[in-house]
């Protein structure tokens, strides 16, 4: 172990993080209508080896035996997600008893151990039924989430004081909506932006209805933020930089942050939509005020300009030199440094908080154990450019290590293990990994350096 554990605050958050759709399993149990992500996993050819999420890792049932075992390994916070059509079938109307109920047990249970919740609205579940009404591109559909916020915050605020309104907006409407390789598998470019703007109005919506249910909730948003480097120094690089820069973090950073969307941003994407879909008032509303950030980081992305003179594409370059992650993933802590600093560099300060980190390894299963020294490596080096980030004075609160469980990957069905415990899919046999007891040896030694003081 070689992180400074003196970095860290006695308050700072150790906890890991899942999604809904990815765990829960039991996606026709107790009123839960279709999500998105029951419709596209059932299309031939959408995920890899035809597999869905209808069992999962059978967290649904086994919520139980998960929530003892993050407490053997002493973490402090867990971060899940709704599943928005368990509460709430079909997206409208009221609220389902039955689906509520199994997030009322797991909050208590979860309090029982001391272990603090923290809910995500939105981790790409859309009702399907709201998707057939039209779904993202729709601005109908960012009132529907704030109704959905009402009847779960209503439910759950006396207990869960930490609330996240999305999960990566971007993949949301630009995986969903333009390349169609997420649910719900739309190709419609001009579509995919309007997408992104109900989103973040969905999420300001979110934080209204938040506050007035939770008066005293911290409440902020999650992004996937990527730092963005040339292929070279040319300089003949720098405007395909800018513009995937300018998508993929300005255009979510901005109005969230400051208010506005990024003037060339806007100029970029004119040729695709008129952006007519902003209405008055929209940069309003989507600019409530925060509690925190929440950042998802995984990678760095390389960019050129494309191969002619002239040329408007824009080339991602895969080989960089470094070691891969099992997803074929640059493993860059230096690019976690990069994004934290351009956050406090070119944004008001706001507490911070790691919500997702962490990488797929080939991991197995021998005589009882799981070595996996990769992912320790990983998990170290990263937490290291936290406490890096820290010293240089950024109000930096938590780590959410992605993911506590083997799980369901989304295109890449179960194909990829991200979790710090193995699970056996055929026999749902939970082991934890190597890098499960380095976590927690971590987290103790934190607490052991505090009580030291």
């Amino acid at each position: 172990m070689t992180v400074d554990i003196s970095a860290f605050p006695d308050d700072f958050s150790w906890g890991v993080a899942t999604s809904a759709y990815q765990i829960e399993g039991a996606v026709g149990e107790d009123g839960r209508t279709p999500s998105i992500w029951d419709t596209f996993a059932e299309q031939p050819g959408r995920v890899i080896g035809g597999e869905t999420g209808a069992i999962a890792v059978d967290h649904y049932h086994r919520w139980s035996d998960d929530v003892d075992l993050m407490s053997e390994l002493g973490l402090g916070a867990y971060r899940f997600s709704i599943a928005w059509p368990r509460v709430q079938p079909d997206g409208q109307g009221s609220g389902n008893a039955a689906g509520i109920a199994f997030y009322d047990r797991l909050v208590d249970r979860l309090l029982e151990k001391g272990i603090t919740p923290w809910a995500t609205l939105y981790h790409w579940d859309l009702p399907d039924t709201l998707e057939q009404s039209g779904g993202w591109p729709v601005r109908d559909t960012a009132e529907h989430i704030a109704d959905y916020t009402t009847i779960i915050a209503e439910a759950l605020g006396d207990r869960v004081k930490h609330w996240i309104t999305l999960n990566e907006p971007w993949c949301a409407a630009y995986l969903g909506y333009a390349s169609g390789i997420h649910a719900p598998g739309r190709t419609e470019p001009a579509a995919s932006v309007a997408a992104s703007h109900h989103l973040m109005l969905g999420h300001g919506l979110a934080v209204d209805r938040l506050r007035a249910a939770v008066p005293d909730a911290q409440v902020g948003v999650t992004l996937n933020l990527y730092p963005v480097s040339p292929v070279d120094d040319s300089g003949r690089h720098d405007d395909a930089v800018r513009r995937i820069d300018g998508l993929m973090n300005r255009w979510f950073l901005d109005p969230i942050l400051k208010g506005s969307y990024p003037k060339d941003v806007l100029a970029d994407i004119a040729p695709v939509t008129d952006a007519s879909f902003i209405l008055d008032g929209d940069p309003e509303l989507i600019a409530q005020p925060l509690d925190f950030l929440g950042i998802n980081y995984y990678t760095r992305h390389v960019v050129g300009a494309g191969l002619w003179p002239g040329s408007s594409d824009v080339r991602f370059e895969s080989e960089n030199g470094l070691e891969r992650t099992a997803s074929g993933w640059d493993i860059d802590p230096q690019g976690l440094v990069d994004v934290l600093s351009r956050v406090q560099r070119d944004y008001a300060p706001i507490p911070v908080y790691l919500t997702e980190n962490g990488a797929a390894f080939d991991d197995e299963v021998v005589d009882g154990v799981v070595h996996d020294a990769d992912r320790i490596s990983f998990l170290n080096d990263h937490l290291e450019s936290i406490a890096t980030m820290r010293q240089q004075g950024m109000d930096i609160r938590g780590y959410f290590a992605w993911s506590l469980l083997d799980n369901y990957e989304w295109a890449e069905g179960y194909a990829k293990r991200f979790g710090i415990v193995h699970v056996d899919y055929e026999t749902q046999v939970r082991t934890p990994k190597d890098s499960a007891r380095w976590y927690s040896d971590l987290i103790r030694a934190h607490r052991a350096a505090i009580l030291a003081t």
